[in-house]
């Protein structure tokens, strides 16, 4: 169970990093990246944040990827 316990404390401190450069407004440019797709017509509002999402999909793939090398 020791390394169940190393994981769930390395992703709870990782949570609080990503939490903080949040609220200091470190992401700022997450979701206007080029190839975040917007479109405003009238009252209609259209977001797609494809560029964003798959930089995220990589981001958490490597993640994963080391926490289940070095765990």
């Amino acid at each position: 169970m020791k390394p169940v316990g190393v994981m769930l404390v390395v992703a709870g401190l990782g949570l609080v990093v990503v939490g903080l450069l949040v609220w200091v407004g470190a992401f700022s440019w997450f979701g206007r990246l080029p190839g975040d797709i917007r479109v405003e017509s009238g009252n209609t509002r259209v977001f797609a944040p494809l560029t964003s999402m798959l930089l995220l999909s990589v981001a958490l793939s490597l993640g994963a990827w080391v926490l289940r090398r070095f765990f």
